[in-house]
């Protein structure tokens, strides 16, 4: 079986069509100094939203061509353990294909209707891998979407109409640099905002996602019995304000959103964990907006079972190497791909660096390419699959 290589550059120069090519050069030479054989298949790019983001792209598609192409502004990117901080640079993964194909396509209107996007962009993704050929017996959905057009799940949930429970999801929603204003996506040589990207890819081999977060709870599970969009109005029956103040006296705080982003801390940081029947955690951010409620990146459900659970950095940074182990499970891929969160690092703080350096020495030498989100997707054997706080991960 051939496999997969992959070659990574970063740039942190000012002028976006000279980062872009710097960046596809220097994943070019890397490319071809781990002996890939081959022409490229795929490129993402992720990248500070401080570019004029057309220009940046155009500079990147200078190097590589008609390689398929995908990517995201970021809140912040890793790759190779290096951490890229918010409003810095830009960094470019070329790969090959090895034993995979993909297919990449684009849908646009999420705020107006997430599902049928959701639909669409399958249906489109799959369709584009099985025009050179029959899909194999093993697929997943690498999925990149507006971190800021909400329904995330709605998206899944189309996605699922199509794909089934067989097919893997896994991606993250685009940053910006902690603005919290406007995120972009890229296809080809589109800069797309209230859309999303699919990778659809097909392999002889069992493709897996993997999560871990490291969250711990912190009493009992109770429900969610108010909610309207982003707004947490009642737990339990309770005022949300009411029951988050109460577990805020075990050492905790609950980050706030003002005009600049949110505002991090060094002491525990409190979420929720949605409990789902089979009994797996999807953490879910909880946030102090200026207008004083409690509200969430994506809506919870109504009369879901829900549990405050509370984030420390040891924590958090130890679920890095169960998350490759698990990912890996014995193989040596070519490239690991990753998505963490904005939320961890504003947990991390001054540790932030540690997280993208304990991935890639759990990796060993594989190479790693991730960035940090404002929400992850991994679905696997349910509908449900868009978290916060948490690690998503699948080795190619």
């Amino acid at each position: 079986m051939t496999r997969l290589r992959a070659g990574i550059g970063t740039s942190a120069l000012d002028d976006a069509a000279a980062a872009g090519r710097a960046a596809a050069a220097a994943a070019a030479a890397d490319l071809a100094a781990r002996g890939a054989q081959g022409q490229p298949a795929l490129v993402i790019v992720y990248t500070s939203v401080r570019y004029d983001l057309p220009v940046l792209l155009s500079g990147v598609r200078e190097v590589t061509g008609e390689t398929l192409l995908v990517g995201a502004t970021t809140a912040a990117h890793f790759q190779n353990g290096d951490l890229t901080p918010a409003r810095t640079g830009v960094s470019v993964m070329i790969m090959t294909s090895g034993s995979y194909r993909f297919g990449v396509a684009s849908g646009e209107g999420l705020r107006a209707d997430a599902f049928e996007v959701g639909r669409a962009v399958a249906r489109a993704a799959r369709a584009a891998v099985e025009s050179s050929g029959p899909a194999e017996s093993h697929n997943a959905l690498l999925l990149l979407t507006d971190g800021l057009a909400g329904h995330q799940q709605a998206l899944l949930n189309g996605i699922h109409r199509v794909a089934g429970a067989a097919v893997p999801v896994v991606g993250g929603a685009a940053g910006d640099d902690r603005r919290m204003q406007e995120t972009f996506v890229f296809c080809g040589d589109r800069v797309l905002t209230d859309a999303t990207v699919a990778v659809w890819i097909t392999s002889a081999e069992p493709l897996h996602v993997v999560t871990g977060h490291g969250w711990r709870p912190v009493g009992l599970p109770l429900l969610v019995t108010r909610v309207e969009e982003s707004v947490v109005h009642e737990i339990a029956g309770r005022p949300a304000m009411d029951v988050y103040e109460e577990h805020l006296r075990y050492g905790g705080v609950m980050p706030d959103v003002e005009s600049d982003g949110l505002q991090p801390s060094r002491r525990a940081v409190h979420a929720l964990a949605v409990i789902e029947p089979s009994g797996a955690q999807l953490i879910r951010s909880i946030y102090l907006a200026p207008d004083g409620l409690i509200r969430s990146f994506t809506p919870l459900p109504h009369y879901a079972a829900v549990q405050v659970v509370s984030g420390v950095p040891d924590d958090l940074l130890a679920a890095s190497k169960g998350v490759v182990d698990e990912v890996f499970a014995g193989r040596e891929p070519g490239v690991l791909l990753a998505f963490s969160c904005l939320t961890r690092l504003e947990v991390l703080a001054e540790r932030s660096h540690e997280e993208p350096a304990r991935i890639q020495a759990a990796a060993g030498t594989t190479p790693t390419f991730g960035f940090y989100t404002l929400g992850e997707f991994a679905r696997t054997t349910t509908v449900a699959g868009f978290h916060n706080a948490t690690i998503a991960a699948i080795a190619l």
